[in-house]
């Protein structure tokens, strides 16, 4: 149990580097081409940090441990929301701009609405089961989501730092390409070693995925939000936070569906509506007190429905 312990703690190491390497790099990007802090940090940011989450799943999912699979999409979802959000809104608070307040929460908000109906089978009548059907609806929604993305990024008149103009174009890649390879080997050992630790400890699938998984895979999204809070970077915490939320419901598990279909337990849907709940007080968040800002007394509530969630499911 102790190499286990260890490679947790190199894994930390090299998402704590990987982080940083990735908003250097994709926020001298964004402004180079253009390109706000907030789309980067809903597509570049948030895939490269959802890439944890693609690997556990796809690797769980084939060796048949579909409530992980669940349980890690899910849990990290909430984990984004509540754990995340809340403290890089205590950092530093999080302003949003209006796109963010009235178009991308309310996506990701439709994300957990459609895996809801999809998942209690409201549409095809399977029961009990996420299909290849509902697999291409969620992917058929990613896409949606993309193309929306890209024409928001021709309405973009960002201008550019003259100071970053001096790095090199190669560097930047490079600084996002080892970031991206940091996040992923780390929440890869992170994830594995927490997985036997929890093991040794007699822990079932559903709680090692809602807990350790969920929050292991999360890694990436917490270290990312945060450094780009102590950064005061708003635009990459939030986004970064609310398109990997999508990018796991719409095209992870669109893909894990497609793979092979998901044996759905209703008990999930305690996580659904928990998810549901966090992002509605997120949007109340943003339309009462300081407009289009998350404050750090709110930041602060979500951390506490957390904990409280988190005290139900390991006491139960």
């Amino acid at each position: 149990m102790v190499y286990w312990i260890l490679y947790i703690i190199l894994g930390f190491a090299a998402l704590i580097l990987g982080a940083n390497w990735l908003v250097n790099g994709a926020s001298i990007l964004a402004k180079r081409y253009h390109v706000s802090d907030l789309v980067i940090g809903l597509t570049i940011v948030a895939f490269g940090t959802s890439a944890p989450e693609l690997i556990v799943n796809v690797v769980a999912l084939t060796n048949g441990h579909d409530e992980i699979v669940l349980g890690n999409i899910l849990g990290s979802n909430n984990f984004n929301l509540f754990v995340i959000l809340g403290i890089a809104g205590l950092i530093y608070p999080i302003k949003a701009g209006s796109s963010t307040v009235w178009r991308e929460i309310p996506i990701s908000f439709i994300a957990v609405l459609t895996l809801y109906l999809l998942a209690n089978n409201f549409f095809d009548g399977s029961s009990g089961v996420l299909s290849r059907m509902d697999g291409l609806v969620l992917l058929i929604f990613f896409s949606a989501f993309l193309y929306y993305i890209f024409r928001s990024m021709k309405k973009e008149d960002i201008p550019a730092d003259i100071t970053d103009q001096k790095v090199s174009g190669y560097f930047l890649v490079g600084m996002i390409v080892f970031g991206l390879a940091g996040l992923i080997i780390g929440g890869q050992l992170v994830v594995d070693n927490s997985i036997h630790v929890a093991s040794q400890l007699g822990v079932s699938e559903k709680v090692i995925g809602l807990t350790i998984v969920a929050a292991g895979t999360s890694l990436p999204e917490l270290v990312t939000s945060v450094v780009a809070a102590l950064k005061q970077k708003s635009d990459i915490a939030i986004g970064n936070v609310i398109g990997s939320n999508i990018f796991n419901i719409f095209l992870i598990l669109g893909i894990c569906s497609l793979v092979t279909p998901i044996d759905y337990p209703t008990n999930f849907n305690m996580e659904i509506y928990l998810l549901s709940l966090g992002t509605g007080l997120l949007i109340l968040a943003m339309i009462t007190g300081v407009r289009k800002q998350l404050d750090r007394w709110e930041s602060l509530i979500l951390l506490l429905v957390f904990i409280a969630y988190t005290y139900h499911l390991v006491s139960n």
